[in-house]
């Protein structure tokens, strides 16, 4: 009866544990969020941790893996050049554990 259950909860991890991988798009109607850069942490909506690798991002907590084809990716963002043109408002940080919502409210963008 145990491995039924180590089963379960292995395909319960295991599909929950893939990570949050982006592509940005060169138009804007490619993109399912438009994101704009602020320039300091506390105007973000989101902070950003760029990973290195896939395995290490993590889903929808603003630990990012940008990947090259837009088939790989998890959602298609588009960086616009003024502010109030962005559904979402992000910072990049220097170490993962910054990463983070700071707007709760917006995290439906990136289901």
């Amino acid at each position: 009866m145990k491995t039924p259950f180590f089963l379960f909860l292995f395909f319960l991890f295991g599909i929950n544990s893939y990570g949050q991988k982006i592509i940005s798009v060169g138009y804007e109607n490619q993109a399912d969020v438009k994101v704009y850069v602020v320039d300091y942490e506390n105007q973000a909506d989101l902070k950003v941790f760029k990973e290195a690798y896939a395995n290490q991002a993590t889903r929808n907590e603003g630990r990012w893996f940008f990947v090259d084809y837009a088939n790989q990716a998890d959602k298609k963002i588009f960086f616009v050049k003024y502010e109030n043109q962005a559904d979402l408002k992000i910072y990049f940080v220097k170490y993962e554990n910054q990463a983070g919502w700071r707007n709760n409210s917006k995290k439906q963008l990136l289901y």
